[in-house]
């Protein structure tokens, strides 16, 4: 299996609902970095590739290819580069564009600077206008130094209208990281109204991989502060109860008796229980106490 791919994985989701303006999409992008920050990962390690679905929507408008293989030539682009550029440029004459139409979207699509867009595209083009204000708003942010522009990022998902970006390893070595953009037609396809939405998606699988290859695996402290323990099955209810007035004072408790790595043992004993009292055990020092 590919890696950073798994038959199963945890994944963080994060959207903004009813924000139509690039706000939305620098805040999300913001929120990754200071997760990376946090977690050891630098502007050095990771990077973000920005563009926007309405610069391919603008290429097919000039060569009239039709509006519904739209998606099927977003899933094309999407695997450029995965696949020869011979491969693509098959793929997209049977979604309908000519030769012509090709080739100038494949020299959009290797552009790399967001002024030389501009003078493919013209600054009256919606996207120029979208992506000069979500680098604007990086610089007030602090991040501009993670964020690239990519013509080629499109995102293979058909629900995407707008801003898309990627999170990529710079050494090249992984898979995305994670990705995302905005979706604004995506809520009524479930029933109700359009609604302008934005977000992303990051599994957890790359991002491990990342780390181990950086060295940042977090030692996680499996500590727990209370082990409660009812010395009776009849006092199993009481053992919970002591553990939910633990656990509303803000201390970890585990109910299972198996765990060694605690701070206080905390038994619920009949002749305890009957003077509305446990004994504590303090497990570093053995000292105990009612």
């Amino acid at each position: 299996m590919t890696r950073g791919r798994r038959r199963e994985h945890y994944q963080w989701n994060m959207d903004i609902i009813g924000v139509p303006e690039v706000t939305a999409e620098t805040e999300l992008i913001s929120s990754i970095v200071t997760f990376f920050k946090r977690i050891g990962i630098t502007e050095s390690d990771v990077g973000f590739k920005v563009s926007s679905r309405k610069v391919l929507q603008e290429v097919l408008k000039r060569f009239n290819v039709p509006e519904n293989s739209f998606s099927r030539v977003c899933i094309i682009i999407d695997k450029i580069a995965k696949l020869p550029l011979d491969a693509i440029k098959a793929e997209l004459m049977s979604a309908g564009m000519s030769e012509e139409s090709i080739k100038e979207l494949l020299d959009i699509l290797s552009i790399k600077s967001l002024p030389v867009l501009e003078e493919k595209l013209g600054s009256t083009c919606e996207a120029i206008a979208d992506l000069k204000q979500l680098f604007s708003l990086a610089e007030k942010f602090g991040y501009s130094g993670w964020i690239q522009f990519d013509a080629s990022i499109v995102r293979g998902l058909a629900y995407y209208t707008g801003i898309v970006f990627e999170g990529f390893d710079r050494e090249g070595k992984l898979r995305a990281i994670c990705g995302g953009g905005r979706y604004d037609k995506l809520l009524s396809t479930f029933g109700g109204d359009d609604i302008p939405a934005c977000g992303f998606g990051f599994g957890d699988a790359v991002i491990v991989e990342l780390l181990k290859e950086k060295n940042l695996v977090p030692e996680l402290n499996l500590e727990v502060e209370n082990i409660v323990c009812s010395l009776d099955t009849e006092l199993q209810g009481a053992a919970s109860m002591v553990a939910s007035i633990l656990r509303q004072k803000g201390q970890s408790v585990d109910l299972r008796a198996t765990r060694i790595n605690a701070r206080r043992l905390v038994l619920v004993g009949s002749s305890e229980w009957q003077r509305s009292m446990v004994a504590v055990k303090i497990l570093a020092t053995g000292e105990q106490y009612e």
